[in-house]
């Protein structure tokens, strides 16, 4: 199997992350009237598998790294607890079988994993429960502390990872922590979150931040529209020029695509029209890709963009692109064959070739971690 190569010469070598871990199921009901407060509704059970936001962006830093629990070629090392059940250690088993390393994912007496039933009608619409005391919402300060040792040996070719399904003050912490380290901070956040995260000075410790149009919006006061995206995406990197000048942006707004920002640079990228079967997970599998590329010396943007003139693969933002319209193939939240190589053959059934930079990065997996032991 190929995967974009790291060695020693790579931008980093290690990624942490701190969030949610846990599971779902989906539920298809008959009819289309809105579930009523004592009503018992018949609905099929989905063959769908869901996962939370930690995992969904892991793995596909792993997929596409060739990471190992050894940590070589690539170390992804996630920190958050689970409950002492089946679904979390289900959960880890998958995650160790994809090569994360599992360490630092601790499981909770008392608290379940956490867990969602989520419910669609018949017309696409639709809603979840979502444990509200779950092991995920235990995460704590000192299970930070916990790993800061590891942050500080070669912060600076670290990527620290916070996503969403965990507390608030537990990711501020950590990113604390890696801003001290040197580390490279990449954060996701719920649109709830964004203002409260905006006031507690979250943004200022970020270099790259991956938001939905909802997300955006809340972030700059500006709302969305599909027909006149511009002012949304003017005022996000306004507010980057005049807040975060080195932050870096990912806006994705659904089936037109994404955008990638800096104070300086703005990249839209199309989605890949494909036959949807769900485009739940596709904002995670889209942050997961643009990781990766980065962590392998892909650039994010590019001064010379122009999507309509040209099919060829160069940027961080392109990738994540090209594999959130992958993911959008599968029901399950995460591709169960997501890699590199699936990604070159899809993309090239639509007429994409990677740039010659990335051609030059793929490397089978085993080479891979010959170069790097």
């Amino acid at each position: 199997m190929r995967v974009l190569r790291i060695d020693e010469n790579s931008l980093y070598r290690r990624l942490v992350g701190v969030g949610g871990i846990g599971a779902g199921i989906f539920f298809e009901l008959e009819g289309e009237h809105t579930l009523g407060r004592n009503e018992s509704r018949p609905g099929r059970l989905l063959d769908v598998r869901d996962y939370c936001k930690l995992h969904i962006v892991i793995h596909y830093v792993a997929k596409l790294l060739g990471a190992r629990d050894s940590g070589k070629p690539f170390h992804v090392a996630p920190v958050g607890r689970i409950g002492d059940d089946a679904p979390g250690h289900q959960m880890v088993r998958e995650m160790a079988e994809a090569g994360i390393d599992t360490a630092h994912v601790r499981a909770t007496k008392g608290r379940p994993t956490l867990f969602s039933v989520c419910f669609q009608y018949p017309d696409g619409a639709g809603g979840n429960i979502t444990t509200n005391n779950s092991a995920a919402a235990a995460l704590s300060e000192s299970d930070i502390d916990d790993v800061a040792g590891m942050l500080n040996v070669d912060g600076k070719r670290t990527i620290a990872l916070a996503a969403p399904e965990v507390p608030l003050e537990a990711r501020c912490h950590f990113l604390r922590l890696a801003t001290n380290a040197g580390a490279f901070r990449a954060a996701s956040f719920v649109a709830a979150e964004v203002v409260p995260a905006r006031q507690a000075g979250m943004f200022d410790m970020l270099d790259l931040v991956s938001l939905n149009e909802e997300e955006a919006a809340e972030l700059v006061g500006c709302s969305y529209s599909a027909d006149e995206p511009e002012a949304l995406i003017e005022s996000c990197q306004e507010f980057i020029r005049t807040s975060c000048p080195n932050l870096r942006m990912v806006v994705s707004v659904g089936k037109g695509g994404a955008y990638g920002l800096t104070k300086e640079m703005r990249n839209h990228c199309p989605a890949t029209e494909v036959e949807v079967s769900s485009t739940a997970g596709a904002g995670d599998s889209l942050l997961g890709g643009i990781i990766a590329a980065i962590a392998a010396g892909v650039p994010f943007l590019s001064e010379s963009y122009d999507r309509q003139t040209g099919r060829v693969i160069s940027t961080g933002l392109e990738l994540g692109v090209l594999l959130a319209s992958y993911k959008c193939l599968s029901p399950h939240t995460i591709h169960p064959v997501a890699n590199m190589e699936a990604l070159s053959l899809f993309g090239g059934n639509l007429g994409y070739t990677f740039s010659s930079q990335i051609t030059e990065l793929l490397t089978e997996a085993a080479e891979s971690q010959r170069v790097s032991s």
